[in-house]
């Protein structure tokens, strides 16, 4: 699958670059942005997959987070995708920014029309995962993914669903049980429909309640307790706090005094989770 370079920028040793290609499965172009480290001139490195929340695009995550200094120290790949397809032609894709354009929820979409488009589940796991690894030095055997929200959610849900694919995950203030929550139950019904039970198969809590035993050495979840998102009940982190507990799941939950839903917060935060992916991917 060819790429079109948009823009490349030198970046702590490393290259910054911004880039699209279509998406046979989307039917559309895709945007994605990567963080070579310099430690990629020598040879394949480690690579961490970052998801993005609602209203998002690729570049969000590389401009806001602050990682690329540590990830070159690291020698840790970046890679971010865009929220959803965009300019689909659905009527009314972009009328509301809980839904549809940038809110994609890292799911594959089962009702018409969305369903024609809105594959951000397989683009993830085979399309973009295949085109970082056939045209940038990237380590197949050692790929995590984090995220943020919306892109929180889709990490957890991801890396419980392809624990195969991704060997570490992490998130920051993920809405852990959209099935229960007003985010997802909007996305959900219209996405996947009015059957309940297809929703709980991109619900990281319900996930983790059915995974039988701990499928990873160990989860780090940061929360901000001055996060507006977190009062009005769309997060429910302690929903996943329980499913975790119930299978011996090791969770790092964090909750964090004075710190809202923003990059602000992330970038407090990033080098932590930046360290934690290092050192499982080692392994």
């Amino acid at each position: 699958m060819s790429i079109e370079t948009l823009s490349e920028h030198g970046c702590f040793g490393g290259t910054q670059g911004f880039y699209r290609h279509h998406s046979a499965r989307i039917g559309l172009p895709m945007r994605f942005s990567v963080y070579q480290p310099p430690q990629a001139r020598a040879g394949k490195v480690p690579v961490l997959f970052y998801l993005a929340g609602l209203t998002c695009t690729e570049e969000t995550f590389m401009i806001k987070a602050g990682a690329q200094r540590l990830a070159a120290e690291l020698g840790l790949m970046l890679v971010s995708c865009d929220t959803s397809p965009r300019n689909t032609g659905i009527a009314g894709e972009a009328d509301d920014w809980e839904f549809g354009t940038a809110a994609g929820f890292y799911l594959n979409a089962t009702q018409a029309p969305w369903s024609a488009h809105f594959l951000m589940e397989d683009y993830l796991r085979e399309e973009l995962r295949a085109t970082v690894l056939a045209d940038f030095p990237a380590d197949a055997s050692r790929l995590g993914i984090f995220g943020h929200s919306m892109g929180g959610h889709g990490a957890l849900v991801l890396a419980l669903r392809n624990p195969g694919v991704y060997r570490s995950v992490s998130a920051f203030a993920p809405i852990c049980a959209p099935s229960l929550c007003p985010w997802g139950e909007k996305a959900f019904s219209r996405y996947l429909g009015a059957d309940r039970e297809a929703w709980q198969t991109y619900d990281a809590s319900a996930l983790m309640a059915a995974a039988g035993g701990p499928p990873f050495p160990e989860i780090l979840v940061d929360q901000g307790l001055a996060d507006k998102f977190l009062h009005q009940q769309q997060l429910l982190p302690e929903r996943f706090e329980q499913a975790c507990r119930a299978v011996g799941q090791p969770l790092r939950l964090r909750r964090h005094e004075g710190y809202d839903h923003g990059y602000y917060f992330i970038a407090s935060f990033m080098d932590d989770h930046l360290r934690f992916h290092a050192a499982q991917l080692s392994h």
